[in-house]
């Protein structure tokens, strides 16, 4: 027998004509309704999720009530969504005030967001054309992770934000963006092979920033898909040693070619450094159900700097800048070492506290 409440149906409450992100709200909403699997029909239990038209929010706030039937959200005084069931409908709130739970986004209510990595209260707004552009900027920004790197959480976003908005209002899909990106990829691997470095870092800089465009863009227009995922992931995974590879083939062309076997010590690094540090996060994720990088304050910090592809990019521009692109490389090379022997370490520590019995849980969620 399935005890799993049946999800609401949606219902969406009065009009509004405004347009975000090139889309009214009801459309908005429909995606996020198909997206998360709501049915087109009440279920028998009379389930409803009800949605004031006048208010855009983070979709967040819809997942987070999805599981709670008898939730009500509101804006000071004004109704923003209910989660209803047995026939009760927003006309009926004040005589079922005690059976229902009510979150006033006005107390600023923390919620934690696994997938994005954060804890904080997502944004709820009154939408009309005034405040169009400020909601399509909340809803940019609520789509960024909290925990990533230092290039991609301070350098970056604005520009990404306007290249989103620009991709949005001409009718880019996230996977044109994507394949715009992949196509700058490998063009940045090849010029890394032939020593221009300043021209492979500036496509290499353009595919770093369009592959967060990608990302903000399928969140933003509700238009994620699994190819997508699968399409934008791979392609995050694989690139970088090669990147790193043939940025060791280009030293010969600026005279500083590493010898056979210096070169094939700092490829062991680098390439081994990379897979099995992207395999002690996999073992954290499989063994405690999320990303190491939340588990503790010090995790979140070291994934600025981590021995990513950012990061590593920024070694080697800092390198290049002093002509000394080969010293980049070796630098990379022991950096990414001590990243995985900090990865080692918090994982065989989150064993050990596994063992004395204690719970592993993320210091985003404990405070939320």
């Amino acid at each position: 027998m399935n005890d799993t409440p049946s999800l609401p149906a949606l219902a969406l409450i009065g009009d509004n004509s405004t347009h975000l992100w090139g889309m009214t709200n009801a459309e908005r909403l429909r995606r996020l309704a198909r997206a998360e699997g709501l049915p087109d029909d009440t279920p028998q239990t009379g389930a409803r999720l009800y949605v004031n038209l006048d208010y855009v929010f983070d979709p967040v706030w819809l997942r987070h009530i999805l599981t709670r039937p008898g939730t009500v959200v509101t804006d000071g005084g004004a109704l923003v969504m209910a989660h209803l069931t047995a026939g009760v409908t927003p006309d009926d709130l004040e005589r079922h005030r005690g059976e229902l739970a009510f979150i006033d986004y006005r107390d600023n209510p923390q919620i934690y967001n696994r997938q994005l990595r954060k804890l904080d209260c997502p944004f709820i707004q009154r939408l009309t054309p005034a405040t169009r552009r400020q909601i399509e900027r909340k809803s940019y920004f609520g789509a960024y992770k909290g925990v990533t790197d230092l290039l991609t959480k301070y350098l970056w976003p604005e520009l990404a934000l306007w290249l989103t908005r620009l991709a949005a209002s001409v009718g880019m899909t996230p996977n044109m963006v994507t394949a715009i990106g992949a196509a700058l990829c490998v063009l940045a691997t090849y010029l890394f092979s032939q020593g221009l470095y300043w021209s492979g870092m500036l496509a290499g800089f353009v595919f770093m920033v369009l592959d967060t465009v990608d990302g903000k863009l399928a969140r933003c227009t509700i238009t994620s898909s699994k190819w997508g995922n699968v399409f934008d992931h791979g392609i995050d995974l694989v690139h970088p040693p090669f990147w790193w590879y043939f940025w060791g083939v280009g030293l010969s062309a600026w005279g500083l070619a590493l010898t056979p076997a210096s070169f094939a010590l700092v490829m062991a690094a680098v390439i081994a450094g990379y897979v099995l540090q992207r395999l002690i996060e996999g073992m954290f994720l499989k063994d405690f159900g999320m990303d190491i990088h939340v588990w503790r304050p010090f995790d979140s910090r070291f994934r600025l700097i981590t021995a990513r592809r950012n990061p590593n990019m920024v070694i080697l521009f800092v390198a290049t800048l002093f002509g000394r692109p080969d010293i980049g490389l070796i630098a990379l090379a022991w950096w990414t070492v001590i990243s995985l022997v900090v990865h080692a370490v918090r994982l065989a520590q989150a064993y050990g506290v596994k063992r004395s019995g204690r719970a592993i849980v993320s210091w985003m969620e404990a405070k939320s």
